[in-house]
């Protein structure tokens, strides 16, 4: 069990003088809250967002369900098109500053479609994060993504689209992201940084059989609203047991 539990334990249990938990989850656009991806009238492509479905808010949900009068502060610090590097740059300004007492850190998506030559980006970005929020002495899980669309699906109508399908899908199918992801839990096991392994249970549906593209809201890279439950109870399995 994770120290944040205790934390929220205690804000349950004595909430006029136990103080507000803080955890902010930092990542890309999986974490900012972003779905269905459509034509926009100002730019090319606009992103649907859904504060109510993202994983961290159903998160919530769950926390609030087994401590119901503990407040919890949830700080979204998800950034649409964001990468490890980019999260490191912000992280006084969008997570220090806010005193968390856990950090959720979620990345790799953005990155691996630099391909394998940029692994070493990726590994350093997430290195800053972690070292920079283990020498605040502050809780941090690394969560890994869901997987990426691994055909073209026909419901991808728009030349944009399937221009960034395309991208996403070589990466998934060549072993880019595999690599990416299995490289920052070894790192996260020498640093004895928490994995919350999402990744891994994307895989395991899609060597099952299942239609995984499919499980995405935009058939590329973002999970559908339901699967965004899966992050949600993972991360809560993980702080509590």
């Amino acid at each position: 069990m994770m120290r944040i539990v205790e934390k929220i334990r205690q804000k349950n249990d004595n909430y006029h003088f136990s103080p507000i938990p803080t955890i902010v989850f930092l990542g890309d656009s999986v974490t900012h809250g972003c779905f269905e991806v459509i034509e926009g009238t100002k730019r090319t492509l606009e992103v649907v967002c859904d504060f109510e479905a993202v994983y961290h808010n159903q998160f919530k949900k769950i926390l609030s369900m087994v401590f119901p009068f503990a407040q919890i502060n949830i700080v979204n610090a998800g950034i649409s098109g964001d990468t490890a590097q980019g999260g490191s740059q912000r992280l006084e300004r969008d997570v220090l500053r806010f005193n968390p007492d856990l950090v959720v850190v979620c990345y790799g998506l953005n990155d691996s479609n630099k391909g394998k030559e940029y692994l070493n980006e990726y590994l350093e970005g997430l290195a800053k994060i972690f070292l920079e929020l283990k020498k605040n002495d502050i809780e941090v899980i690394f969560l890994t993504p869901n997987m990426k669309n691994t055909y073209i699906s026909p419901a991808i109508k728009s030349l944009p689209l399937i221009e960034m399908a395309k991208l996403n899908m070589e990466s998934q199918i060549n072993g880019t992201l595999d690599l990416y992801i299995d490289s920052a839990k070894e790192f996260c096991q020498k640093e004895k940084i928490v994995v919350c392994d999402c990744y891994q249970k994307w895989k395991k549906l899609y060597y099952s059989g299942v239609d995984t593209t499919n499980l995405l809201s935009n058939f590329i890279n973002h999970p559908s609203r339901p699967m965004h439950k899966l992050f949600a109870w993972s991360l809560f399995e993980t702080i509590m047991f």
